[in-house]
């Protein structure tokens, strides 16, 4: 549990980093690129303690192929996403992560329940109060959109690294954590490639370079290694509230420390909203156990 609080704080401060540093109306990076540098910056990290020819070669494969969702794909619709929304947006709309989580631990395990359902489209009209505008919503929209794939590929990686787990109980989370890393470094150069987001490169300023380091060696390379490892020390419930933690830290920092604008009488209406879609999920897995 200390890792996933710890891993909640630091990942606060990166949605205003990220909208106000590389992504903003002002910065202009290409976000295919600022995922591939966050990947690439945080691959070294594990690569000297990979132990690779100690996995079977279908356990590496699958490794691989749950960093090309969970970071990869993940981190492309993510970064996306704050061309359309503000930080503190991006922030709130990760809330139907444990929705996410749960359900799919529910497809693995085959006890499905469609009362998430009811919680989900509640959730969703939360969101819906706090982003509606009078001017068109098409932005909006696509940003939400680009953040439930967000959502769906993390929650789908937490889940199946949980349930790989013990295929490979030999062998410490720091000896193989290069290879989801490294799926992720391959999904993102070659999307950085299909959209020319190379040209990014010889326009970065220092303070640019500074956030892709500490967005890439903190909170890409040590924090995603240490929530996947609280994600394994604990229940899938559990995981769920851990998912919410970090949103309320990160609005109020995007708004206070960044200087984000937002309509608080929106954010609080539908904010409650949101929390009670939570609670009727949570009831739901808490009664049907």
């Amino acid at each position: 549990m200390k890792y996933l609080i710890a891993v909640s704080l630091i990942w606060a401060f990166s949605f205003g980093l990220i909208k106000t540093c590389l992504i903003g109306s002002l910065s202009g990076v290409d976000p295919t690129f600022v995922a591939w540098a966050r990947m690439v910056i945080a691959l070294p990290i594990f690569l000297p303690f990979l132990r690779w020819r100690r996995l079977p070669g279908p356990i590496a494969i699958r490794l691989v192929l749950i960093g090309v969702v969970q970071y990869g794909v993940m981190y492309i619709s993510y970064l996306q996403a704050y061309r359309y929304l503000e930080a503190y947006q991006v922030a709130l709309f990760t809330i139907f992560t444990p929705l996410y989580v749960t359900l799919i631990n529910d497809i693995h395990t085959r006890r499905f329940r469609p009362g998430r359902l009811g919680g989900a489209g509640l959730a969703v009209i939360g969101a819906a109060v706090i982003t509606y505008q009078n001017t068109s919503m098409k932005g909006i929209l696509i940003g939400f959109c680009l953040m439930q794939l967000s959502n769906l590929c993390f929650a789908y990686g937490q889940i199946e690294y949980k349930r790989l787990r013990p295929s490979f109980s030999h062998l410490k989370d720091h000896q193989v954590y290069g290879l989801l890393y490294l799926g992720a470094a391959v999904v993102t150069a070659a999307a950085t490639t299909l959209t020319g987001g190379w040209g990014s490169i010889a326009a970065l300023d220092l303070r640019q370079i500074g956030t892709l380091l500490y967005l890439g060696l903190l909170a890409s390379g040590l924090c995603f290694f240490w929530w996947n490892k609280g994600a394994v020390l604990t229940n899938a419930g559990t995981l769920a509230v851990f998912n919410n933690l970090k949103i309320p830290l990160a609005v109020a920092v995007s708004l206070l420390v960044f200087g984000e604008g937002a309509n608080l009488l929106r954010l609080i209406a539908g904010g409650a909203i949101i929390l009670i879609a939570i609670w009727f999920s949570r009831l739901i897995f808490s009664s049907k156990k």
